[in-house]
Protein backbone atom coordinates (compact mmCIF):
# COMPACT_ATOMS: atom_id res chain seq x y z
CA UNK A 1 0.00 0.00 0.00
CA UNK A 2 1.09 3.39 -0.92
CA UNK A 3 1.51 6.17 1.76
CA UNK A 4 2.27 9.37 1.74
CA UNK A 5 3.39 11.44 5.48
CA UNK A 6 2.95 15.12 5.52
CA UNK A 7 5.26 17.54 7.60
CA UNK A 8 5.58 21.26 7.67
CA UNK A 9 9.22 20.56 8.57
CA UNK A 10 11.12 17.82 6.61
CA UNK A 11 13.20 16.14 9.35
CA UNK A 12 9.96 15.94 11.15
CA UNK A 13 8.03 13.91 7.99
CA UNK A 14 11.15 11.34 7.39
CA UNK A 15 10.91 10.79 11.51
CA UNK A 16 7.07 9.57 11.43
CA UNK A 17 7.64 8.47 7.48
CA UNK A 18 10.23 5.85 9.56
CA UNK A 19 7.79 5.04 11.63
CA UNK A 20 5.16 4.56 9.89
CA UNK A 21 7.47 2.20 7.13
CA UNK A 22 8.07 -0.22 10.53
CA UNK A 23 4.23 -0.43 10.77
CA UNK A 24 4.03 -3.69 8.39
CA UNK A 25 5.65 -5.40 5.66
CA UNK A 26 5.95 -3.98 2.07
CA UNK A 27 4.09 -0.62 2.66
CA UNK A 28 5.35 1.96 0.14
CA UNK A 29 5.95 5.36 1.93
CA UNK A 30 7.08 8.47 0.81
CA UNK A 31 7.72 11.82 3.18
CA UNK A 32 7.33 15.55 1.85
CA UNK A 33 6.25 18.84 2.94
CA UNK A 34 3.25 20.82 2.10
CA UNK A 35 3.40 22.70 -1.06
CA UNK A 36 2.33 26.04 -1.72
CA UNK A 37 -0.48 25.19 -4.21
CA UNK A 38 -2.24 22.77 -1.22
CA UNK A 39 -2.81 19.35 -0.22
CA UNK A 40 -3.84 17.88 -3.70
CA UNK A 41 -0.94 19.89 -5.11
CA UNK A 42 1.04 18.32 -2.24
CA UNK A 43 -0.08 14.76 -3.14
CA UNK A 44 0.75 15.52 -6.65
CA UNK A 45 -0.50 12.44 -8.77
CA UNK A 46 1.00 9.79 -6.07
CA UNK A 47 -2.36 8.35 -5.36
CA UNK A 48 -1.67 6.64 -1.90
CA UNK A 49 -4.27 4.54 -0.34
CA UNK A 50 -3.16 6.55 2.90
CA UNK A 51 -2.46 10.06 3.77
CA UNK A 52 -0.26 10.82 7.69
CA UNK A 53 -0.98 14.63 8.19
CA UNK A 54 1.58 16.17 10.65
CA UNK A 55 0.56 19.49 13.07
CA UNK A 56 -2.54 19.89 11.59
CA UNK A 57 -5.00 22.42 13.07
CA UNK A 58 -8.62 24.06 12.60
CA UNK A 59 -7.81 25.49 9.45
CA UNK A 60 -6.20 22.26 8.35
CA UNK A 61 -9.38 20.60 8.14
CA UNK A 62 -10.57 22.26 5.67
CA UNK A 63 -8.50 21.05 3.11
CA UNK A 64 -8.54 17.57 4.46
CA UNK A 65 -12.58 17.80 3.44
CA UNK A 66 -11.72 18.96 0.05
CA UNK A 67 -9.52 16.57 -0.48
CA UNK A 68 -11.55 13.43 1.05
CA UNK A 69 -14.86 14.59 -0.75
CA UNK A 70 -13.10 14.24 -3.90
CA UNK A 71 -10.98 10.94 -3.24
CA UNK A 72 -13.38 9.19 -0.13
CA UNK A 73 -11.53 5.86 -1.30
CA UNK A 74 -7.79 7.54 0.65
CA UNK A 75 -8.10 7.28 4.30
CA UNK A 76 -6.38 10.03 6.34
CA UNK A 77 -4.78 9.90 9.93
CA UNK A 78 -3.64 13.06 11.40
CA UNK A 79 -1.25 14.41 14.32
CA UNK A 80 -2.20 17.17 16.02
CA UNK A 81 -2.06 19.11 19.26
CA UNK A 82 -5.73 19.99 19.15
CA UNK A 83 -7.70 17.12 21.23
CA UNK A 84 -10.94 18.96 22.13
CA UNK A 85 -14.39 17.15 21.11
CA UNK A 86 -15.62 19.86 18.75
CA UNK A 87 -12.09 19.34 17.04
CA UNK A 88 -12.24 16.14 17.37
CA UNK A 89 -16.09 15.85 15.93
CA UNK A 90 -14.68 18.41 12.90
CA UNK A 91 -12.00 16.16 11.79
CA UNK A 92 -14.45 13.08 11.65
CA UNK A 93 -16.79 15.50 9.52
CA UNK A 94 -13.41 16.01 7.39
CA UNK A 95 -13.55 12.57 6.64
CA UNK A 96 -10.32 11.79 8.73
CA UNK A 97 -10.05 8.35 10.54
CA UNK A 98 -8.28 9.06 13.53
CA UNK A 99 -6.70 11.80 14.96
CA UNK A 100 -3.84 10.84 17.40
CA UNK A 101 -2.17 13.42 19.87
CA UNK A 102 1.42 15.54 19.12
CA UNK A 103 4.05 14.67 20.18
CA UNK A 104 2.86 11.10 18.36
CA UNK A 105 3.68 7.79 19.92
CA UNK A 106 5.30 5.75 17.33
CA UNK A 107 3.12 2.64 18.66
CA UNK A 108 0.13 4.04 18.67
CA UNK A 109 0.75 5.41 14.91
CA UNK A 110 2.25 2.32 13.70
CA UNK A 111 -1.34 0.32 15.45
CA UNK A 112 -3.31 3.10 13.25
CA UNK A 113 -1.75 2.34 10.15
CA UNK A 114 -1.73 -1.46 11.08
CA UNK A 115 -5.20 -0.92 11.45
CA UNK A 116 -6.02 0.65 7.94
CA UNK A 117 -4.02 -2.33 6.58
CA UNK A 118 -6.12 -4.72 7.70
CA UNK A 119 -9.51 -3.01 6.30
CA UNK A 120 -7.68 -2.93 3.25
CA UNK A 121 -6.95 -6.48 2.98
CA UNK A 122 -10.16 -7.40 4.69
CA UNK A 123 -11.97 -5.54 2.28
CA UNK A 124 -12.85 -8.51 -0.05
CA UNK A 125 -13.10 -11.51 2.70
CA UNK A 126 -15.95 -12.81 4.04
CA UNK A 127 -17.46 -11.89 7.17
CA UNK A 128 -19.83 -13.40 9.80
CA UNK A 129 -23.00 -11.99 10.19
CA UNK A 130 -24.42 -11.36 13.27
CA UNK A 131 -28.22 -11.45 13.90
CA UNK A 132 -30.89 -8.71 13.74
CA UNK A 133 -33.36 -8.29 15.91
CA UNK A 134 -35.96 -4.82 15.09
CA UNK A 135 -38.36 -3.85 17.35
CA UNK A 136 -41.65 -1.93 16.27
CA UNK A 137 -44.38 -0.35 18.15
CA UNK A 138 -47.80 -0.85 16.66
CA UNK A 139 -48.59 2.07 18.77
CA UNK A 140 -46.62 5.14 20.59
CA UNK A 141 -46.66 4.35 24.23
CA UNK A 142 -46.25 0.35 23.47
CA UNK A 143 -42.65 0.13 25.63
CA UNK A 144 -40.92 -0.94 22.36
CA UNK A 145 -37.56 1.26 22.87
CA UNK A 146 -37.31 -0.23 26.48
CA UNK A 147 -38.01 -3.48 25.42
CA UNK A 148 -35.12 -3.36 22.70
CA UNK A 149 -32.73 -1.47 24.95
CA UNK A 150 -33.66 -4.20 27.76
CA UNK A 151 -33.20 -6.90 25.64
CA UNK A 152 -29.83 -5.84 24.29
CA UNK A 153 -28.25 -5.47 27.53
CA UNK A 154 -29.45 -9.16 28.95
CA UNK A 155 -27.94 -10.29 25.58
CA UNK A 156 -24.77 -8.51 26.47
CA UNK A 157 -24.46 -10.54 29.59
CA UNK A 158 -23.67 -13.69 27.61
CA UNK A 159 -20.37 -15.36 27.85
CA UNK A 160 -18.58 -12.41 25.44
CA UNK A 161 -21.13 -12.49 22.99
CA UNK A 162 -21.19 -8.78 21.54
CA UNK A 163 -24.04 -6.19 20.95
CA UNK A 164 -24.75 -3.39 19.01
CA UNK A 165 -27.95 -0.90 19.83
CA UNK A 166 -28.81 1.10 16.99
CA UNK A 167 -31.57 3.59 17.58
CA UNK A 168 -33.38 3.98 14.35
CA UNK A 169 -36.34 5.56 15.78
CA UNK A 170 -34.58 8.76 14.33
CA UNK A 171 -36.83 11.92 15.69
CA UNK A 172 -37.98 10.41 19.44
CA UNK A 173 -35.44 8.42 19.68
CA UNK A 174 -34.05 7.53 23.56
CA UNK A 175 -32.57 3.95 23.97
CA UNK A 176 -29.31 5.24 25.03
CA UNK A 177 -30.64 7.10 28.65
CA UNK A 178 -32.54 4.25 28.78
CA UNK A 179 -29.46 2.00 29.49
CA UNK A 180 -26.40 4.95 30.51
CA UNK A 181 -25.95 8.27 31.42
CA UNK A 182 -22.95 8.74 29.50
CA UNK A 183 -23.38 11.51 26.31
CA UNK A 184 -22.99 10.65 22.71
CA UNK A 185 -20.18 12.16 20.68
CA UNK A 186 -22.08 10.88 17.30
CA UNK A 187 -25.23 9.65 15.95
CA UNK A 188 -27.01 7.84 13.28
CA UNK A 189 -27.08 11.30 11.04
CA UNK A 190 -23.32 11.74 11.88
CA UNK A 191 -22.46 8.58 10.27
CA UNK A 192 -25.08 8.60 7.38
CA UNK A 193 -22.78 11.93 6.75
CA UNK A 194 -19.82 9.91 6.10
CA UNK A 195 -21.59 7.06 5.00
CA UNK A 196 -18.68 6.61 1.77
CA UNK A 197 -15.95 6.26 4.73
CA UNK A 198 -17.76 3.98 6.80
CA UNK A 199 -16.06 1.07 8.40
CA UNK A 200 -16.06 -1.01 11.50
CA UNK A 201 -13.27 1.63 12.97
CA UNK A 202 -15.93 4.24 12.46
CA UNK A 203 -18.95 3.12 13.69
CA UNK A 204 -17.24 1.95 16.69
CA UNK A 205 -15.91 5.40 17.24
CA UNK A 206 -19.66 6.89 16.93
CA UNK A 207 -21.19 4.18 19.26
CA UNK A 208 -21.18 5.21 23.15
CA UNK A 209 -19.47 1.58 24.90
CA UNK A 210 -22.01 1.04 27.97
CA UNK A 211 -19.97 -2.12 28.52
CA UNK A 212 -17.65 -4.17 27.36
CA UNK A 213 -20.16 -6.13 25.01
CA UNK A 214 -22.82 -3.37 24.48
CA UNK A 215 -22.01 -0.09 21.89
CA UNK A 216 -25.41 1.79 21.47
CA UNK A 217 -25.36 4.48 18.62
CA UNK A 218 -28.39 6.62 19.58
CA UNK A 219 -30.47 8.44 17.18
CA UNK A 220 -30.09 12.64 16.62
CA UNK A 221 -30.96 14.91 19.57
CA UNK A 222 -31.78 17.60 16.50
CA UNK A 223 -34.72 16.44 14.62
CA UNK A 224 -33.76 18.11 11.47
CA UNK A 225 -30.86 15.80 11.46
CA UNK A 226 -33.45 12.98 11.35
CA UNK A 227 -34.23 13.98 7.50
CA UNK A 228 -31.14 13.58 6.48
CA UNK A 229 -30.44 9.80 6.74
CA UNK A 230 -32.23 7.95 3.64
CA UNK A 231 -33.03 4.23 3.16
CA UNK A 232 -29.48 3.34 1.45
CA UNK A 233 -27.62 4.89 4.78
CA UNK A 234 -29.69 2.62 7.15
CA UNK A 235 -29.20 -0.57 4.34
CA UNK A 236 -25.18 0.30 5.32
CA UNK A 237 -25.56 1.09 8.88
CA UNK A 238 -27.02 -2.07 9.56
CA UNK A 239 -24.75 -4.08 7.30
CA UNK A 240 -21.66 -3.02 9.15
CA UNK A 241 -22.93 -3.35 12.65
CA UNK A 242 -23.95 -7.06 11.26
CA UNK A 243 -19.96 -7.55 10.44
CA UNK A 244 -19.00 -6.61 14.05
CA UNK A 245 -21.60 -8.08 16.64
CA UNK A 246 -23.01 -11.07 17.43
CA UNK A 247 -26.43 -9.35 17.49
CA UNK A 248 -27.82 -6.22 16.21
CA UNK A 249 -30.73 -4.70 17.89
CA UNK A 250 -33.17 -2.46 16.19
CA UNK A 251 -35.77 0.33 17.70
CA UNK A 252 -37.51 0.98 14.28
CA UNK A 253 -39.98 3.30 15.93
CA UNK A 254 -43.49 2.75 14.72
CA UNK A 255 -43.60 4.38 11.20
CA UNK A 256 -43.93 3.10 8.04
CA UNK A 257 -41.41 4.44 5.45
CA UNK A 258 -38.65 3.40 3.43
CA UNK A 259 -36.10 3.63 6.59
CA UNK A 260 -38.15 0.82 8.02
CA UNK A 261 -39.06 -0.70 5.49
CA UNK A 262 -34.85 -1.28 4.86
CA UNK A 263 -34.28 -2.16 8.43
CA UNK A 264 -37.06 -4.79 8.49
CA UNK A 265 -35.77 -6.20 5.27
CA UNK A 266 -32.84 -6.89 6.98
CA UNK A 267 -34.13 -8.50 10.06
CA UNK A 268 -33.05 -12.11 11.15
CA UNK A 269 -36.64 -11.36 13.70
CA UNK A 270 -39.06 -8.54 14.10
CA UNK A 271 -40.61 -8.28 17.43
CA UNK A 272 -43.82 -6.44 17.19
CA UNK A 273 -44.78 -4.84 20.41
CA UNK A 274 -48.69 -4.69 21.27
CA UNK A 275 -50.65 -4.20 24.21
CA UNK A 276 -53.98 -5.92 25.29
CA UNK A 277 -56.41 -3.24 23.92
CA UNK A 278 -58.89 -2.69 20.90
CA UNK A 279 -56.77 0.21 19.35
CA UNK A 280 -53.63 -1.49 19.85
CA UNK A 281 -54.93 -5.04 18.17
CA UNK A 282 -56.42 -3.00 15.23
CA UNK A 283 -52.99 -1.63 14.48
CA UNK A 284 -51.53 -4.83 15.42
CA UNK A 285 -53.98 -6.10 12.71
CA UNK A 286 -53.02 -3.75 10.22
CA UNK A 287 -49.21 -4.41 10.71
CA UNK A 288 -49.84 -8.50 10.01
CA UNK A 289 -51.29 -7.59 6.96
CA UNK A 290 -48.48 -5.47 5.92
CA UNK A 291 -46.02 -8.34 7.01
CA UNK A 292 -47.85 -10.61 4.11
CA UNK A 293 -47.68 -8.05 1.59
CA UNK A 294 -44.44 -7.81 2.27
CA UNK A 295 -44.21 -11.87 2.12
CA UNK A 296 -42.27 -12.22 5.41
CA UNK A 297 -42.20 -15.43 6.92
CA UNK A 298 -44.11 -16.10 9.44
CA UNK A 299 -40.85 -17.44 11.90
CA UNK A 300 -39.60 -14.13 11.16
CA UNK A 301 -42.10 -12.67 13.12
CA UNK A 302 -42.54 -12.71 17.01
CA UNK A 303 -45.38 -10.72 18.45
CA UNK A 304 -44.70 -9.77 21.96
CA UNK A 305 -47.28 -8.25 24.10
CA UNK A 306 -46.39 -5.70 26.74
CA UNK A 307 -47.56 -5.39 30.16
CA UNK A 308 -49.64 -7.99 30.08
CA UNK A 309 -51.91 -8.87 32.80
CA UNK A 310 -54.31 -12.37 33.11
CA UNK A 311 -57.06 -10.20 34.76
CA UNK A 312 -57.21 -7.90 31.61
CA UNK A 313 -60.47 -7.11 30.07
CA UNK A 314 -58.71 -8.95 26.69
CA UNK A 315 -57.66 -12.31 26.54
CA UNK A 316 -54.24 -13.25 25.04
CA UNK A 317 -56.17 -16.11 22.97
CA UNK A 318 -58.78 -12.99 21.95
CA UNK A 319 -55.46 -11.35 20.38
CA UNK A 320 -54.01 -14.74 18.77
CA UNK A 321 -57.27 -15.33 16.69
CA UNK A 322 -57.17 -11.51 15.49
CA UNK A 323 -53.45 -12.01 14.40
CA UNK A 324 -54.33 -15.76 13.17
CA UNK A 325 -51.08 -17.13 15.04
CA UNK A 326 -50.28 -18.91 17.97
CA UNK A 327 -47.35 -18.70 20.72
CA UNK A 328 -47.22 -15.03 21.30
CA UNK A 329 -45.00 -14.06 24.55
CA UNK A 330 -45.44 -11.50 27.20
CA UNK A 331 -43.99 -9.28 29.72
CA UNK A 332 -45.60 -8.51 32.84
CA UNK A 333 -46.80 -5.65 33.50
CA UNK A 334 -44.84 -4.53 36.49
CA UNK A 335 -44.89 -0.43 36.32
CA UNK A 336 -42.98 0.12 39.61
CA UNK A 337 -39.65 -1.69 38.50
CA UNK A 338 -39.81 -0.51 34.60
CA UNK A 339 -40.56 3.11 35.92
CA UNK A 340 -37.98 2.73 38.14
CA UNK A 341 -35.40 1.43 35.18
CA UNK A 342 -36.17 4.18 32.89
CA UNK A 343 -35.64 7.18 35.64
CA UNK A 344 -32.72 6.11 36.16
CA UNK A 345 -31.86 4.87 33.40
CA UNK A 346 -30.34 1.94 34.34
CA UNK A 347 -31.00 -1.67 32.67
CA UNK A 348 -33.89 -3.41 34.65
CA UNK A 349 -31.79 -6.56 34.99
CA UNK A 350 -29.41 -4.21 36.72
CA UNK A 351 -31.96 -2.47 38.98
CA UNK A 352 -33.73 -5.74 40.58
CA UNK A 353 -33.14 -8.77 41.15
CA UNK A 354 -35.89 -11.53 40.21
CA UNK A 355 -37.64 -8.95 38.45
CA UNK A 356 -40.45 -10.30 36.59
CA UNK A 357 -39.45 -8.24 33.80
CA UNK A 358 -36.02 -8.94 33.54
CA UNK A 359 -37.02 -13.03 34.08
CA UNK A 360 -39.35 -12.51 31.12
CA UNK A 361 -36.37 -10.90 28.92
CA UNK A 362 -34.18 -13.53 29.78
CA UNK A 363 -36.13 -16.32 28.65
CA UNK A 364 -36.84 -14.28 25.90
CA UNK A 365 -33.36 -13.97 25.12
CA UNK A 366 -32.60 -17.53 25.88
CA UNK A 367 -35.68 -18.71 22.86
CA UNK A 368 -34.03 -16.59 20.25
CA UNK A 369 -30.41 -16.94 20.78
CA UNK A 370 -30.38 -20.14 23.02
CA UNK A 371 -26.99 -20.91 25.07
CA UNK A 372 -25.69 -24.29 26.18
CA UNK A 373 -26.68 -25.22 29.83
CA UNK A 374 -23.42 -24.71 31.54
CA UNK A 375 -22.97 -21.51 29.79
CA UNK A 376 -26.63 -20.19 30.56
CA UNK A 377 -25.92 -20.91 34.23
CA UNK A 378 -23.08 -18.73 34.37
CA UNK A 379 -24.85 -16.24 32.41
CA UNK A 380 -27.36 -15.95 35.22
CA UNK A 381 -25.15 -16.04 37.67
CA UNK A 382 -23.44 -12.98 35.95
CA UNK A 383 -27.08 -11.23 35.36
CA UNK A 384 -28.88 -11.77 39.35
CA UNK A 385 -25.31 -12.41 41.39
CA UNK A 386 -24.54 -8.89 42.32
CA UNK A 387 -27.96 -7.89 42.18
Amino acid sequence: MKIKVVSPNADRAEQVAKIVRGSAAGLEVQAATPSPGGLQATINGSRPGLLVLDAVDSTGLDAINHYTQSHPEVETIIISSEQSPAFLMKAMQAGVREVLPTPADGAALQAAVQRVTRKRTSANSPVSQGEVFAFMACKGGSGASFLAANLAHVLSARDGRTVGLLDLDLQFGDTLMMLSDQRAVSDVAEVARNISRLDAALLRSAMVQVNGTLSVLPAPVELSKALEVKAPHVEAIIKQARSMFDFVVLDVGRSIDALTLQALDLATCIFPIVQLSLPQMRDAKRLRDLFRSLDYPTQKIHWLVNRFQKSGDITLESLEQTLDTKGVKTIPNHFSSVSASVNQGVPIDKLSRNNPVARALLDLAQSVAPVEAAKKDRWLSNLFGNA
